[in-house]
């Protein structure tokens, strides 16, 4: 490991304030940022598509707006790595499928269309497995996505490419997606911030085959930067016609993380009642939660009391990549991901009732969880129960499970219940692994759950540790 002031190693909110300064340039970082890339990405496999020429065109229109005075928005010029299910203009939407036509898409998604009214740079796309259906990052289309602290470990999924991008200064700020763990997943097993908005409160166009479940979030170096990238992702878009409100323009989750955690209610919830953990994982954890009341907030070991929702979680994650391939043939269903098609075969099976049975469930436990949250701020659980395991496998050595869903307990059951969920950095292990917590809020507190990440993390600051890669 080793700490870093370079330009890769700078935070969103650092090079805006460079630039604001004129001791640094948009085309300056940019180039940065592509040569890190160039520099390590063959070891890591965390991006899928490049296009220089129009990336450094943008870094270059955003260094004249500098120069002039006309920054446009609170992203203008920062390079923003874009994970390969979000609909960009001009740029494939591949999806790590060899069954995508590759052609161009002529318009943005709402959240790539938010980040460009900001004034991003958009750096590339980076990887997923097939369809974002599983929770580490290998495609027929582009292979397995290695971990940047070590590369015979998985980066995790399904945004793993994202997950691997940031820590190696490849971008300082990332898209993600969360339908299970997709975001909170590659953050915990990479070492970074990765934050799980309320469902419905990023506006998701085209919709995602895991609609009841999935989440657009971003993944950063630091819960500031995560916070700034909320304050840009959240704005509505009429083309996603689930979305709700913003209560106001003016609201900020920037302008909301300082204030600190004293008196907050905060229930730590080390196994959720059933889960094994990993030793060193759970030491750290514990620790975190230690720290935490410390800083003065009211820390109670406690779990929610539901019942492992994974049979429902299977119905409706599954049946949604039943549902996306549903117009494929036979000829192309050979092309996909094995363990795919045999999740998709099984959802297959699956009744309409089977489907209000788990919609029925995921009712009852977002009820249920409402009424914890009225007791508790915040719920600490750990981010993942176990450190990285070898790339290329969807479940580690010897699991008795053959399926992802087995080894993150801690993620899928607030994709059901829509909650904001964060995972931050809390230390390593032996073997030099990221380990992370999740804070979980109530629904539509997602200020509360950052405000709680980022008085963690300056607290407990590791963002000053880099791979051994990075530096290389």
């Amino acid at each position: 490991m080793t700490g870093s002031t370079r330009i890769e190693g700078l935070t969103a909110l650092e090079l805006i304030d460079l630039y604001a300064a004129g001791e640094l340039s948009p085309v300056e970082s940019t180039e940065a940022f592509l040569r890190q890339i160039h520099r390590l990405d063959e070891q890591v496999n965390a991006w899928c598509f490049l296009d220089e020429e129009t990336t450094l065109q943008q870094a270059r229109a955003s260094e004249e707006r500098w120069m002039r005075g006309l920054e446009i928005g609170p992203l203008d010029g920062v390079p923003v790595a874009i994970k390969d299910v979000f609909v960009t203009a001009g740029w494939p939407n591949l999806k790590g499928s060899k069954t995508s036509d590759g052609k161009p898409y002529i318009e943005d998604s709402p959240v790539v269309a938010s980040l460009r009214r900001a004034g991003f740079v958009a750096l590339g796309r980076t990887t997923t497995p097939e369809l974002g259906w599983k929770g580490v990052t290998d495609s027929p289309l582009c292979g397995a996505t290695n971990n940047p602290w070590d590369v015979s470990k998985t980066a995790g999924g399904s945004s793993g490419g994202s997950g691997a991008a940031v820590p190696l200064g490849m971008a300082p700020l990332a898209l993600g997606t969360d339908a299970g763990g997709s975001i909170r997943i590659p953050a915990g097993f990479c070492g970074l911030v990765g934050h799980k908005p309320t469902h419905g409160l990023i506006p998701m166009w085209p919709a995602s085959p895991f609609a009841p479940l999935a989440h657009p979030g971003p993944m950063t170096w630091t819960v500031a930067d995560t916070a700034l990238m909320m304050d840009v992702m959240g704005l509505p878009d009429a083309r996603d016609t689930t979305l709700p409100p913003r209560q106001s323009e003016a609201t900020s989750y920037l302008n909301a993380l300082d204030g600190g955690i004293k008196g907050l209610r905060i229930a730590f919830s080390p196994r959720l009642g059933r889960v094994q953990v990993d030793p060193e994982v759970a030491a750290l954890v514990k620790q975190a939660a230690e720290l935490l009341q410390l800083l003065g907030a009211q820390v109670d070991e406690v779990d929610p009391g539901f019942a492992d929702p994974r049979d429902s979680f299977n119905a409706l994650f599954y049946g949604g990549a039943a549902n996306a391939v549903r117009s494929l043939d036979a000829g192309q269903r050979e092309l996909m991901d094995p363990g795919l098609i045999e999740v998709v075969n099984w959802a297959e099976g699956l009744s309409m009732l089977d489907y209000l049975a788990a919609m029925n469930e995921r009712a009852a436990l977002t009820e249920q969880m409402g009424r914890f949250h009225a007791r508790y701020d915040l719920l600490l659980t750990p981010s993942l129960p176990i450190p990285a395991f070898t790339t290329g496998q969807e479940v580690p050595d010897g699991w008795a499970d053959s399926r992802w869903p087995s080894w993150t307990p801690f993620t899928y059951p607030f994709n059901l219940t829509g909650q904001p969920a964060c995972s931050v950095p809390c230390g390593f292990t032996a073997a030099g692994l990221p380990v992370g917590i999740q804070l979980v809020g109530g629904r539509h507190q997602d200020a509360l759950v950052l405000r709680g990440a980022h008085s963690y993390q300056r607290a407990a600051p590791l963002t000053h540790i880099r791979p051994e890669l990075f530096g290389l």
